[in-house]
């Protein structure tokens, strides 16, 4: 396993989404993950399963310590207290004393930045989680949080995905140490039938999966992809036995293109 080290901490570079997982089969497959060698799982409030990936931590038996997990704190939490009193929560219904990462799940303008960060940093010092981050922020946002922050960010987790250009969001986070975290990192599938990464796949003997996510990990991305079959699970984690040239990463990143942003909620802003 890589790792993807920023501001004090170090991140495996392939994790497990469990956006969607549910029930039984969210610790069916966060325990199945983690026997395999995964040690980043990532959760979140707002996919009501922070329970279930618990109980499949435990059911692991991986020791604690060798695990980073994420979880996010939804944007109706972000006034001060409600921040501190929502992670507290998610702590019970994880059964865990602290995460190892805390995000903020999407920009809420009807809070101000400064407050929300506040609360942030303040579960950080009471021990809450080890590292704090935001998720889905951009340029101009990366620049007012860290600014904002009394305790260092240390990521910013985005859509991200061959077909999407996140160039300008990747320079922002270099720039004050932060790393880059892809969900949607195979673009919910869609790369299974893309001939440029199925020809670069056949070069190195790989799934146009595996050539998408080595793409992303040779960026010094973290990768999250979510999955719900076992057999993917081990796919997803063979990516370090090969590299991409200068090449291959030029031809993937060129089939970026204007609309291909994947994510739409309804309720999370436009960015294009």
């Amino acid at each position: 396993m890589l790792f993807v080290e920023a501001n004090g901490a170090r991140i495996p570079a392939i994790g497990l989404g469990t956006w969607e997982l549910e029930g039984r089969t969210c610790a069916r497959v966060v325990e199945q993950a983690l026997r395999l060698g995964y040690r980043h799982i990532d959760t979140a409030q707002v996919y009501d399963n922070e329970r279930e990936v618990g109980d499949g931590l435990r059911a692991s038996g991986v020791r604690r310590d060798d695990i980073f997990l994420t979880t996010k704190v939804w944007t109706n939490h972000f006034a001060p207290y409600d921040l501190e009193r929502s992670v507290k929560e998610s702590l019970a219904r994880l059964r865990l004393p602290s995460v190892d990462l805390l995000l903020l799940h999407w920009p809420n303008p009807h809070v101000p930045l400064a407050e929300t960060l506040g609360a942030l940093s303040h579960a950080k010092t009471m021990g809450l989680t080890r590292h704090i981050g935001v998720s889905n922020f951009t340029v101009a946002l990366i620049e007012q949080a860290v600014a904002l922050s009394a305790e260092p960010l240390v990521c910013n987790q985005v859509e991200y995905h061959p077909y999407l250009d996140q160039a300008k969001v990747r320079l922002a986070c270099d720039r004050h140490g932060l790393a880059l975290v892809a969900y949607s990192p195979i673009a919910k599938g869609r790369i299974k039938s893309d001939q440029t990464l199925a020809e670069i796949g056949r070069v190195h003997r790989k799934t146009p999966a595996q050539a998408c996510l080595r793409w992303l990990v040779q960026q010094n991305v973290a990768a999250i992809p979510r999955t719900s079959r076992i057999e993917r699970l081990s796919e997803n984690l063979e990516i370090f036995d090969f590299e991409l040239s200068e090449d291959e990463m030029s031809r993937i990143a060129a089939l970026a293109h204007p609309r291909g942003r994947l994510t739409d909620f309804g309720f999370a802003p436009k960015w294009d």
